[in-house]
């Protein structure tokens, strides 16, 4: 094995900072990182798994824990037998904190494979307190990178091969907050726009549709490098939910939003995070949840059965029974599944261009996922025409 093995749960600035650490952790081929998630109670369970797992496959190597859960649950984490040592979220991304030599002070920095999508991130924080979520304490205040610094970090990441762009972080649209002058996400994406005009793709990961700005809807409506996928932090369909989980946003700003996008790019496919089961959740709520899947015409729908994080304020809200919010969570499943698969049948009998991964599969712009024929080179665009969809696969 060639530097170390990092194992890695949770959300997209997860992966982008693992990749991070295999660069500036090369060569430590005795060592185990776990970056890890406490966005749910079931995440903290993976983590404790992860690390167990790793440990029995590795009963010698240095097992290092960082991530969210190694904030958030530091002495129950710590107090795991198979753990040598935490590594603090905040600085894991600094090689003191691991005791190696940073890459500046090796003869040759181990470079990572030419990848077919990159991580980007923008920013890390969140100033936010919705009542459900425990990541601002495992990440702090919102922090974000310089336009410089992201343009550097895209520059590395197109020298090295990558052919779409995906800029992420724990709230990407409060990008800029903390800058001098306050600039806009929108402001950022149009730098990177015209900084890279070979840039075949670049991609939005999770956005809180209230602070699209107008530069950032005017591009996603014309500019077709932009692509025509939005996901919104949305987490329910019905108002005074959306008020008990303290979100800024009502179930109108949202389908306002949608409709104004599809009226100026009419095939941008909407994605959502939705969570069933929150605390005084009625049936009546869990219907309005279910209908906002129609209304927004959600075709990637993340569901999130809702289970409470000590120290948060919705965990000491009446709660739910578990087989009630498990019972949501998987009408809200069937619900987006069927609309899902209503849209992928409707994209058939056209041509998209397909970036081709490792698997054999590839992403439409829309991120329809379709199977290719063999000997299709990952990283490369093709031009296909899907004739059908075989388990959730455009053919």
């Amino acid at each position: 094995m060639s530097g170390p093995d990092i194992r890695t749960l949770g959300c997209r600035l997860n992966i982008s900072e693992s990749e991070k650490l295999r660069e500036m952790l090369g060569g430590q081929d005795d060592m185990i990182v776990v970056n890890s998630c406490a966005v749910t109670a079931e995440a903290v369970r993976q983590t404790r798994q992860a690390i167990r797992r790793a440990r029995r496959a590795r009963p010698d190597a240095r097992l290092l824990v960082t991530g969210c859960a190694a904030e958030v649950e530091r002495d129950a984490i710590a107090a795991m037998p198979e753990v040598d040592g935490i590594v603090p979220n905040g600085v894991k991304l600094d090689a003191r904190a691991w005791n190696v030599p940073s890459p500046a002070q090796t003869h040759e920095p181990p470079k990572p494979p030419a990848r077919t999508r990159a991580f980007v991130t923008v920013q890390n924080g969140c100033d936010h307190a919705c009542t459900f979520c425990i990541i601002p304490q495992g990440r702090g205040a919102s922090r974000s990178l310089t336009i410089a610094e992201v343009l550097r970090e895209a520059g590395r990441h197109l020298e090295r091969g990558a052919s779409e762009l995906v800029l992420t972080g724990v709230d990407v649209t409060s990008w800029g907050h903390d800058l001098p002058n306050s600039p806009a996400l929108g402001q950022l994406v149009a730098a990177i726009l015209r900084e890279f005009p070979e840039l075949p793709r670049l991609r939005m990961s999770s956005l809180d549709g209230i602070e699209i700005d107008p530069l950032l809807f005017d591009l996603f409506a014309s500019e077709e490098r932009l692509m025509p996928h939005l996901h919104l932090s949305l987490q329910h369909g019905h108002d005074l939910i959306l008020k008990r989980m303290k979100r800024r946003h009502c179930r109108a700003d949202a389908a306002e939003l949608v409709t104004r996008l599809k009226a100026a790019r009419p095939d941008i496919a909407i994605g959502a995070d939705l969570i069933a089961g929150f605390p005084t959740e009625t049936e009546a709520m869990h219907e309005a949840n279910l209908s906002v899947i129609h209304e927004l015409d959600i075709v990637h729908g993340h569901v999130f059965p809702y289970s409470a994080r000590e120290g948060t304020p919705a965990a000491r809200m009446p709660q739910l029974s578990r087989a009630i919010v498990k019972n949501r969570a998987a009408g809200l499943r069937a619900a987006v599944s069927a609309r899902r698969s209503a849209w992928l049948q409707g994209l058939t009998g056209r041509t998209h261009s397909v970036l081709a991964e490792r698997d054999g599969t590839g992403y439409t712009p829309h991120f329809a996922r379709m199977r290719l024929p063999a000997g299709t080179s990952a990283g490369t665009l093709v031009t296909i025409e899907p004739r059908s969809v075989q388990e959730g696969l455009l053919i």
